[in-house]
């Protein structure tokens, strides 16, 4: 846990406490980016605490949502936290997904937290949980809702992001449906290849070939148009040494 300290540029807190918790999750998010490269270089994704974070600090790589936070919370246990794993149904083409579609963690610091290092383009800080009213944060104004149901909503700018079921769970739950984006061609992990990073000044994102600088000034795009200028985009950009690329998925129509 010392080196996934060193690896994210952060100082062993003194206590868990909420300040030190704001402090991990944006030093986690400036430093391992949101990838799902695995999915195109055929390495199996695997849910194990110990393959978590050789992932993530060994071999300095990123992740989609179950690996970087449930890395994350090994680390946040490590340090005194109470930590839960909750499930979440992402809402995308307009309605809400499946069961166990995102992994999001409950950090007790001692208040309840929403702590979220997978989601790509979420939250900076932690969220209260047992907030109703907004939270702004530097990605957005955030509200967390009760549902009919007893599960939670959460909002960014008036829209909902998830749903998420308060009922705690294990990494084991969340298999089937990581082994499903790893091979289902409905899954939109299998359709796109995405590197994404937080930055002080925005965001940069690897789509395949296209590098999309984001920040308050703007969006620049670059189209990559060789092996090399990609590879050394990933190592550059995102710390990720890579010795081949990953199969990029067809184009629509191909």
């Amino acid at each position: 846990m010392d080196e996934y300290l060193k690896r994210i540029g952060a100082a062993r807190p003194a206590s868990p406490d909420a300040e030190s918790l704001r402090e991990l999750q944006l030093r986690h998010l400036l430093t391992v980016p949101f990838e799902n490269l695995s999915v195109h270089l055929g390495e199996p994704v695997v849910l194990d605490d110990q393959a978590l974070v050789e992932k993530v600090v060994g071999r300095r790589r990123g992740g989609f949502c179950y690996e970087l936070n449930g890395a994350f919370a090994l680390l946040l246990r490590s340090l005194g936290y109470q930590v839960t794993l909750l499930s979440a149904r992402p809402v995308g083409d307009g309605s809400i997904g499946l069961p166990f579609d995102h992994l999001a963690l409950r950090v007790n610091a001692p208040d309840p937290w929403l702590v979220d290092v997978g989601f790509g383009a979420f939250s900076h800080h932690p969220l209260r949980l047992d907030l109703r009213t907004d939270q702004p944060d530097p990605a957005g104004v955030f509200r967390v809702a009760e549902t009919a149901d007893g599960d939670l909503d959460v909002l960014k700018d008036g829209a909902l992001e998830y749903r998420l079921e308060q009922r705690p769970r294990v990494l084991a739950d969340f298999e089937p449906t990581c082994w499903w984006h790893q091979t289902s061609p409905r899954s939109h992990f299998t359709r796109s290849l995405v590197c994404s990073l937080l930055t002080e000044a925005g965001r940069v994102t690897l789509s395949d070939r296209l590098l999309i600088h984001t920040s308050e000034g703007g969006r620049r795009e670059q189209r990559l148009s060789t092996d090399a200028e990609t590879l050394a985009a990933y190592r550059d950009l995102f710390g990720i040494e890579l010795t081949r690329l990953p199969t990029a998925p067809p184009r629509s129509g191909e």
